[in-house]
């Protein structure tokens, strides 16, 4: 079967749903540098945040009668621990300047799991957002 042809593609958005929305937007907003954008009116909250240039992230309330608890789903193990993420569920972030940014995420109290590809150049950090949501930083060594 032929894949479809669809053109223009980029990414538009990813979302994830909280219920605190409002303190998930203050992580993203003071680790990454987000910036809060204009929301469209729901019957529920949401706060839509833009990474320059071109990359948004929608955080909506979470439903209050899902049966499903929060996280750290996208962690290969039960237990919120990093290192258990390289090959689970993330969102990856590329940053020039790893190794402060590295500092800044550990000094917020952050536990993070990093690490150097083999071809000794390329860095990955793996950690969580405050709702257990996996994240990656990765980038090169700042020499």
């Amino acid at each position: 079967m032929a894949a479809a042809a669809a053109k223009g593609v980029s990414l538009n958005h990813v979302s994830r749903e909280s219920s605190d929305i409002q303190r998930l937007a203050q992580f993203y907003i003071e680790v990454f540098g987000f910036q809060r954008v204009e929301s469209p009116r729901f019957e529920f909250d949401v706060i839509w945040l833009k990474l320059e240039p071109s990359f948004y992230l929608h955080l909506i309330e979470r439903d209050p009668t899902t049966k499903l608890p929060e996280g750290p789903w996208s962690s290969t193990s039960a237990v919120a621990d990093p290192k258990n993420l390289p090959r689970g569920h993330h969102i990856c972030f590329s940053v020039s300047n790893f190794d402060s940014f590295v500092q800044a995420v550990k000094e917020k109290g952050i536990q993070i799991h990093h690490r150097t590809q083999p071809d000794g150049k390329t860095k990955q950090a793996f950690f969580f957002d405050p709702d257990g949501n996996g994240l990656e930083v990765a980038g090169r060594s700042e020499e």
